[in-house]
């Protein structure tokens, strides 16, 4: 049960992340916080690599090690391809290499945060 929704709230995850960054965002009211756009990337790609890791080590039974290794690639290449995606295909959005380096800042952050993490528990149900 745990493996079947952790890969739908990852995939599910995934996909509003995609919609949100190639939709055209009107009238988004102003946090008021120099740079936040690149935090919520930055947030936003820490996520995601969590919730694939996460996927890579119950559903894909890898390593640790391994299902660091995929989920930050994954985040990393998922984040460049949004990008040129945002250039290529929308006209209200443009590709910006600082959202690149938030996402991959981000990846690298989760990656870091599961390294070091001893041990990951998870209560069966």
């Amino acid at each position: 049960m745990l493996k079947k929704v952790t890969l739908i709230i990852t995939l599910a995850y995934s996909v509003a992340l995609s919609t949100v960054s190639l939709i055209r965002l009107n009238n988004l009211p102003d946090v008021g916080v120099s740079f936040g756009d690149k935090i919520f990337h930055f947030l936003a790609y820490c996520l995601l690599t969590l919730l694939w890791f996460s996927v890579f080590l119950l559903v894909f039974n890898l390593k640790k090690k391994k299902a660091i290794y995929f989920a930050v690639i994954f985040a990393i290449v998922f984040g460049i391809v949004i990008e040129v995606l945002q250039d290529t295909m929308t006209e209200s959005r443009a590709l910006d290499v600082y959202d690149v380096v938030a996402n991959t800042m981000g990846a690298l952050l989760a990656s870091l945060v599961l390294w070091f993490k001893k041990k990951l528990y998870i209560k069966n149900f």
